[in-house]
């Protein structure tokens, strides 16, 4: 067939905006198929590999990793203290115009009693749309979806302002020496970042409607105090008014009753407002009192009552779990103590707290002793909700789900406060999960351990998305 000369200039235009719209429009496909048994197959691989910590083992899933990256071409370093607890770094390297993203998971689980589960925990069984295992929600799901993600990224040659950094670290379940305290202390250059994406938060589904989506952007702080009381050692049959385990019922009593100061900060302010803005009407009056305290006395005590998580970020928590006294029925015990788990709001005066808590138990037998700083997180203030990274994933979490997102302050604890007080721009994120999953023993660290497929997949698209948004070249060179 011949062609004309005007014919031939259409063509020759075709081809070139061709060869210049494919990359893009490559880069952006989403829920291919191939893509989908390829992060199915790595996903399940790593899941089979049992690093239940202690002992941990780590190196099994770092081998892995490591194979399935350099095969790739890609610049990956092994980091270990301890050769059978290893962290695995890979790099994409980036124009240098804007600092790197870092997405990071831990590859070790907690351990399981497999005589509860009804599918093996180390065998990646998948049924009815479900895939079971430990670690499919924490957090063996991350470090599939960050594999995946750099995987893609290098193949379509994407082209990066920022580096993007993949960080499958060991030791996170529990703490300990051999992870991000590790890579901090000795290789900060080499995981050091603008921003960084880890577990922590997630897509809330209810009754089989999401319902919003969450960003966990800063985390309480975990102190322990131990509490002994000392009193005069008698026979059981003579009581004394010295009883040390008396004394010591009276103070944990007297601290149960003590309620340390509301105290919202930007993260838990804005969580409020926007969950009013979802709620019923009734459930939008209860939180929007909170957001003035003055009004808010009934709906903190139903918040206490019913919702027990959100009432904790609404303070700095105590909560007595060890008592240890006594030894004999007949004995009068010198000593009895307990442990007090303290989860402090981000910004508290530990010293300040620990005072008011002496005069709160007002009694010369107690003491406060052992007081044990923060032994795995430190303190560090809330990653900013106006950067550019939380503008990303909420505009990602509303494409992908149809979700608003909430800013969430975590009770609990993640290897992000690490990076937080080096001033990384920290935010945790997650797949879709059903709230009826936790209460019937399918969540994270639960007797079982499952996630939807459909929901693996997407989040796998979901953190793609969002990485290709704030380190490519059309976006990273954006300003917060």
């Amino acid at each position: 067939m011949r062609f004309g000369r005007t014919e031939l200039t259409i063509i020759l235009l075709l081809i070139g905006l061709t060869a210049f719209v494919s990359p893009l429009l490559a880069q952006n496909v989403e829920g291919e198929p191939g893509i989908e048994a390829e992060s199915l197959r790595h996903f399940q691989a790593i899941l089979r590999l049992d690093t239940s910590n202690p002992p941990g083992n780590e190196r099994l899933v770092v081998d892995y990793l490591r194979k399935v990256l350099e095969s790739e071409g890609i610049e990956t370093r092994i980091f270990a203290r301890d050769p059978q607890r290893p962290n695995l770094v890979a790099r994409l390297r980036g124009t240098g115009r804007a600092r790197p993203v870092l997405i990071m998971g831990h590859t070790d689980v907690v351990p399981v009693d497999a005589s509860k589960w009804k599918f093996p925990p180390f065998a990646a069984v998948r049924d009815g749309g479900y895939i079971y295992g430990r670690g499919t929600v924490d957090d063996k799901l991350s470090v599939a979806a960050g594999l995946m993600t750099i995987l893609q990224l290098k193949r379509r040659g994407v082209e990066l302002d920022r580096d993007v950094i993949f960080l499958a670290e060991a030791s996170e379940e529990g703490g300990g020496p051999n992870g991000i305290t590790f890579m901090v202390e000795n290789y900060w250059p080499e995981i050091e970042a603008e921003f960084c994406l880890a577990e922590g938060g997630g897509v809330i589904r209810t009754g089989n409607q999401v319902r919003f989506a969450t960003v966990a952007t800063t985390e309480k702080i975990a102190h322990t105090i131990r509490l002994v009381a000392r009193g005069v050692a008698g026979h059981g049959s003579v009581p004394l008014r010295s009883n040390a385990i008396v004394h010591l019922s009276q103070a944990i009593a007297r601290i149960a009753a003590f309620r340390t100061d509301l105290r919202l900060n930007e993260t838990t302010r804005i969580y409020f407002e926007r969950i009013a803005a979802l709620s019923s009407p009734e459930e939008a009056r209860r939180f929007r009192s909170i957001l003035d305290d003055r009004t808010s006395e009934a709906a903190q005590e139903h918040l206490a009552i019913n919702q027990p998580r959100l009432y904790s970020t609404l303070r700095t928590s105590i909560s007595p779990n060890i008592i240890k006294g006594g030894y004999l029925r007949n004995v009068i015990p010198s000593e009895a103590e307990a442990t007090l788990d303290i989860r402090a709001v981000p910004d508290e005066d530990m010293t300040a707290l620990l005072e008011r808590l002496r005069q709160v138990v007002d009694d010369p037998a107690i003491s406060f002793e052992k007081i044990l700083p923060n032994a795995t997180r430190p303190a560090a203030p809330p990653s900013r909700l106006d950067a550019v990274a939380f503008r990303v994933i909420e505009s990602n979490y509303q494409r992908l789900y149809g979700a608003m997102t909430l800013p969430t302050m975590m009770t609990g604890g993640t290897d992000m406060a690490y990076l937080r007080a080096r001033g990384v721009q920290c935010y945790g994120i997650g797949p879709l999960l059903d709230s009826e999953d936790g209460p019937l023993g399918f969540g994270a660290h639960s007797d079982q351990e499952r996630i939807l497929e459909d929901s693996f997949h997407k989040f796998v698209r979901f953190q793609h998305a969002v990485v290709l948004e704030l380190a490519g070249r059309s976006s990273a060179n954006r300003q917060d």
